[in-house]
């Protein structure tokens, strides 16, 4: 039972959802990586969130919106005395406060070398740990884009690049959650250029989004045709659409033109280094990630 009055059953996925503007997919994945989840079962055996849980949930998304990655701001909401909870607040086995080991997050000459040899197990644990303890933009900027560049630098290969970007996408993808059956919210559309085959981008735009900002996001990935982005557009009538341009050869503006006008209308938005110049009147250019999310969340606002 969802009703946030019925304190005594528990509270129900969908009225936390709802409570806290967190979208039910985020608050699973909260308590599968975190451990921060429902605490108490109703009679009939189904998982419920109680006032406890309840209040670390409110301090783990505040800490989130401030800025705190969310692994951080998970172990801070555990923290939480039982005098700031209502209940104690450790865990039911005897009492032990337990969590998961911190794992080692490597520095970007580590992660390099490990990919130089394509050691894609280093690989894949690396970028989880530095997801797991500072978060999205902080792994973005001081791991991933520092890695592509010294492999782009020493010239490595492109069977590096490969490997690591495909480690890199595997540990963004289970944070871009499946999208709300039940919210009448509109998405945020990402999507490649047509031909444009360097769909990485787009993953930690909608990472950062899903997981910071609670938003909801299709990504629709490499390569996609604009006569299916605009049927994209039309099914789905969303505020933002994203299009990405690594190259030069995929960043002809023009296509831009005939997406399709909605009622309300959406917002275009493009990135990436491939695009040219004399972009549509009314579609916005960003050059980063941090500009991507700011323009985002104007135009949710």
């Amino acid at each position: 039972m969802d009703d946030l009055s019925e304190e005594e059953a528990g509270y129900g996925i969908g009225a936390v959802a709802r409570r806290l503007g967190v979208p039910a997919p985020t608050l699973r994945t909260w308590n599968l990586r975190y451990g921060i989840g429902p605490s108490r079962r109703s009679p009939g055996g189904h998982r419920r969130y109680d006032a406890a849980d309840l209040r670390r949930l409110e301090e783990m998304n505040r800490l989130i919106h401030a800025g705190v990655a969310p692994a951080e701001a998970a172990r801070e909401a555990l923290r939480l005395r039982p005098s700031e909870t209502g209940r104690d607040s450790r865990m039911e086995d005897g009492g032990s406060d337990v969590r998961a080991p911190v794992r080692q997050v490597p520095s970007p000459a580590m992660l390099a070398r490990a990919a130089s040899v394509l050691d894609s197990p280093t690989v894949a644990d690396g970028v989880r740990a530095a997801l797991d303890q500072y978060g999205v933009r902080w792994t973005w900027h001081q791991l991933v884009l520092p890695v592509f560049e010294a492999i782009t630098r020493k010239d490595l290969g492109i069977d590096v690049e490969h490997l690591f970007s495909d480690q890199v996408l595997a540990a963004l993808q289970p944070l871009v959650e499946p999208p709300r059956q039940d919210t009448p919210a509109r998405p945020v559309l990402l999507a490649c250029a047509e031909d444009e085959q360097h769909s990485l981008p787009l993953y930690a735009l909608a990472a950062v989004l899903t997981v910071e900002r609670a938003v909801q996001t299709r990504v629709l990935g490499a390569r996609t045709p604009y006569s299916a982005l605009a049927d994209a557009m039309r099914r789905l009538g969303p505020a933002v659409v994203f299009v990405w341009s690594q190259q030069d050869s995929t960043g002809d503006p023009a296509p831009l033109s005939a997406l399709p006008s909605l009622r309300p209308t959406a917002r275009v938005v493009v990135g990436g280094p491939g695009w040219w110049d004399g972009l549509p009147r009314g579609v916005t250019r960003v050059s980063t990630l941090d500009a991507a999310v700011s323009q985002v969340m104007e135009a949710l606002a």
